[in-house]
């Protein structure tokens, strides 16, 4: 390769662009539905019944996405990553061309796919182009990309709305363009023999056994971060918030993502257990404390609310790579296939967790919704407190060198669209 090229197919090549991938997929596409919604409704006649379908059937294509990557990533990162791209970008593209509520809503849900594809083939690109050393800290930056792709989405808000289709067609481009470069990083590696993937692609029941606590601590995640993702905004606009209050809120939600990236290398060297038991106990607290902010006005308001959601933001997106690591931790080939899984989980909760805080929000009014949604966060640190039982260990990958491998034996265990 020459040297004028060298760096586009480089280790932090690749994380620079699977970050900036992750932040277009989950924060530009799947998670901006909700900021730019009602400028939507108003301009092409979507109710809000419609509008809450599409929402569900969005979770539903995001979770087919995340279990076609379970099948698809592990061997093939390159395709899961391509289709990542195209259907992400694709999505939002159309989204921005519709002129009716029916084309607008299946491209939405074309959409959602992306995010779910993106994450495992992300994990197994970074897994099999990075020394083993330096994989748990490059793969808590690239979950990081929510934050940013969050404050950006914030930012087109506020400079473009009410005109959401331009938003949208510079997210499309975003998506592509990154999903490119991502590509492109890997252009080496994918061209190197011994980066074919020896793990089968399904895991056996052993595999599935050992993953039963990560699995219900993303169940409650999920169901517990659904009261902020979903009715946040509206919580503090209906507190008497100002719209650019609410906007700037969601800016601070993505700001805090973000800050992940800064603190990946202190996470870095915690098990996964603990990461995941300080995040997760982050995210609880601030969930209720938005919930309880209503209870105050004028500038104390403001600054509770953003506080509360820069910390919300920082935990999920911590949480979501401490996830990311526990998969890892026991079972580091198939680090892939258990992102997927814990991903698809993780947005079940959402959904449940939505679906019951809409139904109760009516009836027992905010603050209660928030604080039983940071309980169910918080019971998800519990199950974290005893070991995660590890898979049964198989030879090495032929790719990790001696060296790495007693890299990987020396370093401290540890804990995302």
């Amino acid at each position: 390769m020459k040297r004028t090229f060298s760096f586009l197919a480089s280790p932090a090549a690749l994380v620079g662009s699977g970050t900036a991938f992750i932040a277009a997929t989950y924060g530009l596409v799947r998670l901006a539905y909700g900021l730019f919604l009602p400028d939507v409704q108003d301009s092409i006649g979507l109710g809000d019944g419609p509008a809450g379908w599409i929402a569900s059937g969005s979770s539903i294509v995001y979770v087919i996405g995340a279990l076609l990557g379970f099948l698809v990533a592990p061997a093939r990162p390159r395709t899961a990553l391509l289709l990542a791209a195209l259907t992400a970008g694709l999505g939002v593209g159309g989204m921005a061309a519709s002129t009716g509520p029916l084309v607008f809503g299946v491209a939405a849900v074309i959409s959602s796919a992306g995010a779910g594809l993106a994450s495992p083939a992300l994990v197994r690109l970074v897994q099999r182009d990075l020394p083993a050393g330096r994989v748990n800290g490059a793969q808590a930056v690239v979950n990081s990309g929510t934050g940013p792709g969050l404050v950006a989405a914030g930012i087109l808000a506020l400079v473009l709305l009410p005109g959401w289709r331009t938003a949208w067609a510079v997210a499309a481009v975003v998506t592509v363009v990154t999903g490119a470069a991502v590509l492109l990083a890997d252009r080496a590696a994918a061209a190197a023999p011994s980066d074919s993937d020896p793990v089968a692609a399904f895991p056996p029941r052993t595999w599935f056994a050992a993953h039963g606590r990560p699995v219900l601590v993303a169940l409650l995640l999920g169901a517990g971060s659904a009261a902020v993702w979903t009715y946040g905004r509206t919580l503090l606009v209906d507190a008497g918030a100002p719209t650019t209050l609410s906007v700037v809120a969601w800016i601070a939600l993505g700001v805090g993502g973000a800050t992940v990236a800064l603190t990946a290398r202190w996470l870095g060297r915690l098990p996964a257990r603990t990461a995941w038991t300080r995040t997760a106990a982050a995210v609880a607290v601030a969930t209720l404390g938005l919930g309880l902010a209503p209870q105050v006005n004028g500038a104390a308001l403001t600054a509770v609310a953003l506080l509360c959601c820069a910390l919300f933001g920082w935990g999920y997106t911590a949480a979501t790579g401490a996830l990311i690591t526990w998969t890892t931790e026991l079972d580091r080939d198939r680090a892939a296939a258990g992102t997927s899984v814990l991903f698809v989980v993780l947005v079940l909760g959402q959904a449940l967790g939505a679906a019951a805080a809409g139904g109760a929000l009516p009836v027992v009014g905010a603050a209660p919704v928030f604080i039983a949604a940071a309980v169910a966060v918080a019971l998800g640190v519990v199950p974290a407190v005893r070991s995660p039982r590890r898979c049964p260990a198989r030879p090495s990958s032929p790719r990790s060198t001696p060296a790495e491998q007693a890299a990987d034996a020396a370093s401290p265990p540890r804990g995302t669209r």
